[in-house]
C-alpha cells in the first residue's frame, strides 16, 4: 500500500495509478499519462485557492462565534444579525433578477419531480439496489407494509393471504381511478383491456366500453401471445405500468389478470463518496471509484447468498413498449445517477504533492468521477445501458 508512482510532481498510490491506467482511461480517448499531467496542473492551480477558501471560512466562523458569545443570554435580534452577516461578507446583497439556460439536462433534473435516494457507492449491492429503484411494485408496497392494516383476516400470514391480497388490489385500483380516471366507471369494474386504433379501451362488467378521461395518458403497451401483457400510463410525467399475468395466484382475485401495478419511484440516486462513506486511503478510494466506474459502464454486479442460493444483482435494463401508433420505444429502467464528491475540507493520502502534502480530496473526486463518467457520455456502457441520455454528468458538491 506504500508503493507510489511519481509522475508530473505527484506521488500517486500504486493501486489508484493502476486503476486509472488499466480501467478508467481505456476507451475515453485520453491516455493515463496525459490525464495525470493535466491533473497535476489542476492540483498546482487550485490547491492554494482551496486552502485560501478554508482560511476565509475559518475567519468568518470565528467572527460569527464571537458575535454570539458577546450576546449570550440576550434576546436574538434577527435584523441585527443579518446586518452583521452582510458587514463581514458572509451574506452578499441580493442581486438583480436574471435568467439562465442550461443545455443537455436530463428531464429527471429539469422537468420531473420525484423521490431521490442517497446510497454509499462503496457498497456495490446497495448502489445497485438504489439504481434499480426507478420502478417499484405498488402491490408489494401495499401488501408488505401497514398501508393495509395488518389485522384480522387481512393479516400477513403464510405465503399469500387472499383476503389481504383483495384489499391490496382494491387499493391499487382506487389509485388508478385517481391517477388515470376513466370516462365512466371504475377500474374495479374492469374485466378486459385492449388497444384499438391507438386508444386504450376498457371493458366494464356491465358490458360497456370506456377509455381514459385524458387519452394522452396512454403511452404504450407490451404484447404477448394472445393479448396485452402490460399497459403504460403517465401522470404528471411519471409512468404507471399495469402488468397482467393470468398464471399468477393473484389472478383468481380479479378476472382481468392484473398481476401488479408498477410505479416510477426513485427518479434519481446520489451515489455518495462523502457522508455515508468512509474512504480514508488509496484502497478505499479505489473501491469507491471502481464501483462508480462499474455503474457508468453498466457492468457493476454483486453476488450474495439468500435462502441457500447465490444471487447476482446487475443494473436493470430499460423498459421497451409499443407506442399507441405501433412504434417501439424505451424508457429508463434505472434511476438517473448523480455522484456526490467529498467537500473542500478533507485531504487524502492517495496522492501526495509538493513536499509530501496530501491533496484535497474534493479535487481528487471531481477529476476522477468526471473522467469515469466519460464512459457513459460516449455511450460505452454494456448492453446499451446509459445513465444520462443528454450526455451529462451530475456532480453533487457539499457546501
Amino acid at each position: 500500500m506504500n508503493a507510489r508512482v511519481t509522475l508530473a510532481g505527484l506521488q500517486i498510490a500504486r493501486p489508484l495509478y493502476d486503476l486509472v491506467r488499466n480501467e478508467i482511461a481505456p476507451g475515453t480517448g485520453i491516455s493515463a499519462d496525459r490525464a495525470w499531467q493535466g491533473f497535476a496542473g489542476i492540483v498546482r492551480e487550485l490547491t492554494p485557492r482551496n486552502r485560501a477558501l478554508l482560511t476565509r471560512r475559518d475567519e468568518l466562523q470565528a467572527r460569527i462565534d464571537a458575535w454570539h458569545l458577546e450576546r449570550r443570554g440576550k434576546v436574538h435580534d434577527a435584523a441585527a444579525y443579518k446586518r452583521f452577516l452582510l458587514d463581514i461578507g458572509y451574506l452578499l446583497p441580493e442581486g438583480e433578477d436574471f435568467s439562465i439556460a442550461t443545455d443537455h439536462v436530463d428531464d429527471e433534473i429539469a422537468r420531473i419531480a420525484g423521490p431521490q435516494l442517497v446510497v454509499p457507492v462503496n457498497n456495490a449491492r446497495y448502489a445497485l439496489n438504489a439504481a434499480n429503484a426507478r420502478w417499484g411494485s405498488l402491490f408489494d408496497a401495499l401488501y408488505g407494509t401497514d398501508a393495509i392494516p395488518d389485522e384480522g383476516d387481512a393479516g400477513k400470514k403464510g405465503a399469500f393471504n387472499p383476503v389481504r391480497g383483495a384489499k391490496v388490489i382494491a387499493a391499487g385500483k382506487a389509485f388508478l381511478d385517481a391517477a388515470a380516471p376513466l370516462v365512466e366507471g371504475s377500474y374495479i369494474d374492469a374485466i378486459a383491456y385492449s388497444v384499438k386504433s391507438g386508444q386504450l379501451t376498457v371493458t366494464l362488467s356491465s358490458g360497456a366500453h370506456t377509455g381514459l378521461r385524458d387519452p394522452a395518458q396512454f403511452k404504450g403497451y407490451q404484447e404477448k401471445t394472445g393479448g396485452i401483457s402490460s399497459i403504460l400510463l403517465a401522470h404528471h410525467g411519471l409512468h404507471i405500468e399495469i402488468h397482467f399475468n393470468t398464471d399468477h395466484p393473484i389472478h383468481e382475485l380479479h378476472p382481468t389478470g392484473i398481476r401488479d401495478i408498477y410505479l416510477e419511484a426513485a427518479l434519481t440516486t446520489i451515489m455518495d463518496c462523502e457522508d455515508s462513506v468512509a474512504a480514508v486511503d488509496a484502497a478505499d478510494k479505489v473501491n469507491v471509484y471502481r464501483n462508480w466506474l462499474g455503474l457508468m459502464k453498466g457492468e457493476l454486479a454483486s453476488s450474495f447468498e439468500k435462502g441457500g442460493k447465490t444471487l447476482t444483482r446487475n443494473l436493470n435494463p430499460d423498459r421497451r413498449y409499443l407506442s399507441p401508433e405501433g412504434r417501439y420505444f424505451e424508457i429508463p429502467g434505472r434511476s438517473l445517477m448523480l455522484v456526490r464528491n467529498v467537500g473542500h475540507l478533507m485531504t487524502n493520502p492517495a496522492i501526495l504533492w509538493g513536499n509530501g502534502k496530501e491533496i484535497p480530496e474534493g479535487i481528487l473526486d471531481a477529476m476522477v468521477t468526471t473522467a469515469i463518467a466519460v464512459h457513459d457520455i460516449k455511450g460505452l456502457g454494456a448492453n446499451g445501458i446509459r445513465n444520462s441520455r443528454t450526455g451529462s454528468v451530475y456532480i453533487v458538491k457539499p457546501k
